[in-house]
């Protein structure tokens, strides 16, 4: 059991992320006191061989100009006046003999192979740490010119302490703060958790809380919310066009079994049966349409019928459409006017529109009482940034309208107005529209003109074309 309970524990992504970030923090802490401590060492030891370098050539100049008596002198000067503290000097002769300088005896551990080397050196009696150089001059002498290195050292080891303590302060803090934001991070995630293990047993009313302060996790908790608010609303849409599925399919259907049977009772001869035969294949017709319009809507919905798209002159479109339905508008005592432009180049299935713009103009004819006027335009509105702006048309009548509940839901499929109840139809014109305006990118609104109804498309201008940047 303790073995399951560790691989949970070595699982858990807040605790993963907790570790990585701690890891990356002592890291880079550590990094940066080295850069430190390194550079601290370095500048100390370069400044001791720039100290040694300069009495190097003072004393060489001196020795070219004035000899062994000279460089004698200049050493016992500089030792007289104690100019530098910590300064090494010693000058041997040609037995070994030491002339000048502040050391008791020639260093036992100098190795004569190295020009710089760090040794002990016995000085005033003590034994302490000192970084020289040898020189070896004319005639076999020897010049030693070095520096205490003592206090470096203890600097040294000051800041070596220093930087273990604050390796040790920045683990703790590391700890802390991973700790701090594995909790965080492990709250997040099981908000999360609850919202969804809430939605998986029904409750589609839960949602995750948002903080407000307006940061990347209040963006994802509010797209996680918007998500499930389309989830519900979409799962809402499929109950009740599953129960007007029913509903509509069942009448027809149940009608034409009630003909067929009522024919097959009481029929009482050949026409008589033909009639009642006619009028089912009629009501199944219905049916088949009904379906053929479901189906169509989910493929457009689904975005799998863009093969047919191309540049098209809409405006043309709009021409046929409103030459084929100006017979149609004058059969039932209407009148359809048009303000079209010369060209409306535009991306898109020109079929698909042909589709939408004759469920629009159906549905303004057979709700528009007769003498009246339907008026189809559009046009190109600019737009002020780079982009080509929108395409906008209008299909205006002058019927029965809708209130305003029935003008949010009118593009619902199977939804009919109140007022259209006695009226022949589905239910899925606009939900077609819609579905067809959406596929190219577009927005439907639908509005009162007082009395009748406005349908208004947008569209943008120029669509993106598959596999453009």
């Amino acid at each position: 059991m303790q073995a399951n309970f560790s691989k949970v524990r070595i699982q858990s992504v807040s605790l993963r992320f907790g570790v990585v970030y701690s890891a990356l923090f002592i890291i880079s802490a550590v990094m940066f006191l080295s850069f430190v401590w390194w550079g601290t060492i370095g500048l100390l030891d370069q400044r001791v061989r720039h100290s040694i370098a300069l009495d190097a050539h003072a004393m060489l100049t001196e020795w070219t100009h004035e000899g062994v008596l000279g460089l004698e002198n200049l050493i016992s000067n500089r030792l007289a006046q104690d100019i530098d503290d910590n300064a090494i000097y010693l000058l041997s002769g040609p037995d070994n003999k030491l002339l000048a300088g502040n050391l008791a005896h020639w260093p036992a551990r100098l190795d004569p192979n190295l020009s710089w080397q760090t040794l002990p050196v016995l000085r005033d009696g003590q034994l302490n740490l000192a970084q020289v150089r040898v020189w070896s001059l004319q005639g076999n002498y020897h010049l030693l010119i070095g520096r205490d290195i003592s206090e470096r050292t203890q600097i040294q080891r000051m800041l070596t302490d220093a930087m273990l303590w604050t390796c040790l302060m920045v683990g703790l803090l590391a700890v802390g703060g991973g700790w701090v934001v594995r909790t965080l991070f492990r709250q997040i995630i099981h908000s999360i958790n609850r919202t969804t293990l809430a939605i998986t047993q029904g409750d589609m009313s839960r949602r995750i809380p948002v903080s407000g302060m307006g940061d990347e996790l209040d963006d994802v908790a509010l797209t996680i919310n918007q998500m499930l608010d389309r989830i519900t609303r979409l799962m809402d849409g499929v109950k009740q066009v599953s129960n007007s599925i029913a509903h509509d399919l069942r009448t027809p259907i149940a009608r034409a079994r009630a003909e067929l049977e009522d024919a097959a009772c009481s029929a009482t001869n050949e026409q008589a049966l033909r009639a009642a035969i006619d009028q089912a294949v009629i009501n199944l017709d219905n049916v088949t349409g009904i379906c053929e319009a479901l189906l169509r809507i989910a493929q457009i919905e689904a975005g799998t019928r863009r093969s047919a798209f191309a540049i098209f002159d809409l405006a043309t479109t709009l021409r046929d459409m409103a030459e084929l339905y100006e017979a149609v508008a004058e059969e039932h005592g209407l009148e359809l006017r048009t303000d079209l432009p010369a060209h409306l180049p535009f991306w898109g299935d020109q079929a698909m529109f042909q589709q939408a713009l004759a469920n629009i103009l159906d549905n303004a004819i057979k709700f528009s009482p007769p003498h009246g006027a339907i008026s189809l335009s559009a046009w190109s509105i600019p737009s002020d940034r780079e982009q080509a702006g929108t395409l906008r048309i209008t299909v205006v009548d002058c019927g029965i309208g809708m209130n305003e509940a029935d003008l949010a839901r009118a593009p619902e499929r199977f939804f009919r107005a109140e007022r259209a109840r006695h009226t022949p139809g589905s239910g899925l014109g606009l939900a077609l529209v819609q579905a067809i305006v959406e596929l190219h990118g577009g927005t439907l609104l639908l509005s009162h003109n007082n009395p009748g109804l406005a349908v208004t498309i947008d569209v943008p201008a120029t669509y993106d074309l598959p596999g453009q940047i």
